[in-house]
């Protein structure tokens, strides 16, 4: 399976996300809400690493592996934080469509600090989600 594949299941999934979420987040507050979700991908998460990973590869990442994947769960918490309180004020559709600006955001991080190129389909592609994002967000 290659990544388009994989690409596409975790779109199917995070869609599925924005809908429960918005339903769970109803009576709740939306930073408990997020505490329970996550509590729950911190146990899947687990469970399949213990299940995938085997044996021998259970060495300890590198000091700088260690503090991007901290940074990038930090920064993980936050976006949660912020969809949540934005699921519990807003319709669904126009909240993920304004979330998945990550994309767009991710691709100009990537050039900027990866050294990524894009190329003239691409920058076209991530405009045209840039427009979708605003015509879903304004009324």
């Amino acid at each position: 399976m290659n990544w388009f594949y994989w690409a596409l299941g975790s779109a199917g999934f995070a869609a599925l996300t924005a809908l429960l979420a918005k339903v769970g987040v109803a009576d709740v507050n939306p930073n408990l809400a997020m505490a329970v979700r996550t509590s729950v991908a911190m146990l899947f998460s687990w469970i399949l690493a213990w299940a995938t990973v085997p044996t021998g590869s259970w060495a300890a990442p590198t000091a700088r592996s260690m503090l991007f994947l901290v940074l990038s769960g930090g920064a993980t918490g936050l976006s949660w934080m912020c969809y949540f309180h934005a699921l519990r004020l807003g319709p669904v559709a126009r909240v993920a469509a304004v979330d998945k600006l990550s994309v767009a955001l991710a691709a100009v991080l990537a050039v900027a600090f990866l050294g990524e190129r894009l190329d003239a389909r691409s920058v076209t592609g991530l405009a045209l989600m840039v427009a979708g994002a605003a015509l879903m967000a304004w009324k």
